[in-house]
């Protein structure tokens, strides 16, 4: 399962530049920003187990809730 920045802002109530700043700055728990090479650009990872852990809920919840 993917979870984008978008999608995991929009569960969290907050906005997507909230979530990539928490995760550039190894403040949210829950994923990883690369660094692109030769680019100012980042890629990011939100891992999904971690996530649900984050939030309280399970794995199953943050699935239905990524489908709505």
């Amino acid at each position: 399962m993917k979870i984008t920045v978008t999608m995991a802002a929009k569960i969290m109530n907050k906005g997507p530049q909230f979530v990539r700043i928490g995760v550039q700055r190894n403040l949210l728990p829950f994923g990883i920003a690369m660094k692109q090479k030769g680019s100012s650009r980042f890629d990011y990872f939100i891992n999904p187990n971690q996530l649900a852990e984050y939030l309280g809920i399970s794995l199953d919840e943050l699935k239905r809730r990524c489908a709505t």
